[in-house]
């Protein structure tokens, strides 16, 4: 047995389209830049008319440019987003949870470029595993290892303990398309990275992140713990399109047992102003040193090489929680985020010395709002002759392919509308409770005549399906599954068999 010690010290309503801004929290009146930011930022979302709120924060070396709310948190409420209001940043916690595990590091507690049977003691993670990977190579999605069950339950069932995700170690395996060293981003990495911390020290990451980064970087609304920001009525709400194609809250919010870490904090424009200057004067914040020189910096080089374009960037590698790449001829560090009805886009350039981060509580139809968002302070902030004609096309590029993705939703909507019912037997017949011995429990009940089905927070209403005996689900909204019953008392999802009882 292992002894535990503590490592780091301790659309109902459309009224919110017209919502104005809140004041900017930060370079209000201050010049010409940060008006002309503001009034894009609000031209953008009058022309999307799909994204409730919006959260903004522009740093400039150790500047803070602006920071601002815009629309509504809540269109249900509407109640107003501000630069206090704290939105999902989805994947982009990556970067914090990093940051956090390389402070460990720094403190002596493990070596991230040593094999983790090292320092994790007795583990159910497999020992040729544990023999061959690093913390490095999970933390820069290159350990070419696969858990299904881990992410799947930290990020969408929350279902799990510290003892059930221990256990669920064992069932890491070595990925059949992706081998060691190189590049497959998941949230694999990051889970297990964080169950093993949790396992070998009895430190839970949002502890973890809490006392190595956001304690230091006096982020006070930057948090894990959603459930209580949300009690404060501080949190924006994620949005999606609801079944009258209305944007509305949407059917699976985060809680607490779902704030992971690859995706697990919520922050404000405030918040993450602070975050940006940090990052881009390698620890310093407001004059002082909050980090070691050199270890912020060290996050943004890159461990492993890709090549890939995400719209306008291109990305050439990966560091510790961050992307590498470039946006035009600029080299830009960035990661975004998205889940069910979030986006978050946070980027910097260090050789200019500017930074973005931009936050929107909707991210189906209109999320790269976002990064329409940050490329104008980008482009804004360089001179841009060309800048407000180019604008104008974009925006009127982003509005038709919104229209286009209504128009398909809602001809999607009705084609399966008009299915026949495709299982063969009473709905009693299928209700019960089903294990899967990795996966956990998924429970098909009876509400009001219709089949719902129930995996840990994720619920969803059954819908007819193309096959017989499927039934198609959207335990994550607007992402269809398909559920197929095999015999009597087993069915398969994504893959997986699930028996009954």
């Amino acid at each position: 047995m292992i002894t535990r010690r503590p490592v780091i010290a301790a659309l109902a309503s459309t009224a919110w389209l017209a919502a104005p801004a809140r004041a900017l929290a930060a370079g209000a009146g201050r010049g010409e830049e940060a008006d002309a930011i503001d009034a894009f930022v609000r031209r953008a979302l009058a022309a999307v008319a799909v994204v409730p709120g919006l959260s903004l924060a522009v740093v400039r070396g150790d500047e803070v440019l602006m920071t601002a709310g815009y629309g509504v948190a809540d269109v249900t409420t509407g109640r107003p987003a501000d630069a206090d209001t704290a939105f999902y940043i989805a994947s982009a916690t990556k970067a914090f949870t990093a940051l956090a595990i390389k402070v460990m590091a720094q403190r002596g507690a493990f070596d991230l470029d040593a094999p983790l049977s090292r320092w994790i003691g007795q583990s159910a993670l497999p020992a040729d595993l544990a023999a061959s990977v690093t913390l490095s190579d999970l933390l820069c999605h290159r350990s070419g290892l696969e858990n299904l069950a881990i992410p799947y339950r930290a990020a969408f069932t929350g279902e799990h303990t510290p003892r059930v995700m221990s256990a669920l170690l064992g069932a890491t395996t070595r990925s059949q398309d992706t081998p060691h060293d190189v590049f497959r981003y998941t949230n694999t990495g990051y889970n297990l990275a964080t169950t093993l911390i949790q396992d070998r020290f009895g430190l839970d990451w949002r502890d973890l992140v809490d006392q190595a980064v956001l304690q230091p970087a006096g982020m006070r609304r930057t948090t894990a713990r959603i459930d209580a920001a949300r009690r404060r009525k501080r949190v924006a709400l994620s949005h999606t399109p609801a079944a009258d194609g209305r944007i509305a809250p949407s059917p699976l919010q985060k809680i607490n047992a779902t704030m992971q870490s690859a995706g697990g904090l919520v922050s404000t424009a405030r918040g993450m102003a602070r975050w940006l200057e940090i990052q881009l004067n390698d620890g310093v914040l407001a004059g002082n040193r909050l980090f070691p020189q050199g270890l912020v910096a060290s996050t943004h080089r890159p461990i492993v090489e890709q090549h890939a374009k995400f719209g306008p960037y291109v990305r050439d590698g990966y560091g510790l929680g961050w992307q590498t790449g470039r946006y035009g001829d600029q080299r830009l560090i960035h990661h975004f985020g998205n889940f069910a009805g979030a986006r978050a886009h946070v980027s910097f350039m260090p050789e200019r010395g500017v930074g973005v981060a931009v936050m929107a509580n909707e991210d189906v139809m209109g999320g790269e709002v976002a990064d329409l968002v940050a490329n104008y302070v980008y482009d804004r902030l360089a001179g841009r002759d060309d800048l407000e004609a180019v604008y104008d096309g974009e925006l009127t590029a982003l509005k038709m392919r919104i229209d286009k993705r209504r128009a398909g939703l809602a001809a999607s909507r009705a084609d399966r509308a008009r299915r026949a019912w495709s299982l063969g037997q009473p709905n009693s017949h299928y209700v019960g409770t089903y294990r899967h011995p990795l996966m956990g429990r998924l429970d098909i009940v009876e509400l009001e005549g219709r089949l719902t089905v129930r995996a840990g927070v994720m619920r969803a209403v059954g819908e007819a399906s193309a096959e017989s005996e499927t039934l198609r689900v959207e335990l994550v909204p607007m992402s269809g599954q398909i559920l197929r019953f095999s015999g009597a008392d087993a069915l398969v999802l994504d893959g997986q068999i699930y028996a009954r009882g």
